[in-house]
């Protein structure tokens, strides 16, 4: 997914679909928590510009949202675009498809393609 991400970032064109994979659906559902789609829509919509913004626009605090923030852009799922001291959480997608097979056969793994 980071690779998409810098892709995009140099104007480049990709290929196919990024995805992100999970070993589990607990890990799936340990990552994408209601909590942290909350904070992927607020920014998507709100488009805060910076880190003490996108709390303030979520009503939680900085720190909480700091970490949130920097696990999501580790995953790929958000980027920090700088400026100066502050750094802009940006969402580079518009829509999120998570892929839940249910054929043993396939193996116990969730994916979710920004």
């Amino acid at each position: 997914v980071t690779d998409s991400i810098a892709a995009l970032e140099q104007g480049d064109a990709m290929d196919s679909t990024p995805t992100l994979s999970f070993t589990s659906y607990d890990d799936l559902m340990d990552t994408l928590t209601p909590r942290v789609l909350e904070l992927i829509e607020a920014i998507r919509q709100e488009e805060p510009a910076s880190i003490n913004e996108t709390a303030r626009v979520v009503d939680r605090d900085v720190k909480n949202v700091h970490e949130e923030l920097s696990r999501l852009a580790h995953l790929g799922i958000i980027f920090f675009e700088e400026d100066g001291q502050r750094k802009r959480p940006v969402v580079w997608f518009d829509e999120l498809v998570i892929n839940l097979p249910f054929d043993p056969e396939a193996g116990d793994t969730a994916a979710a393609a920004p």
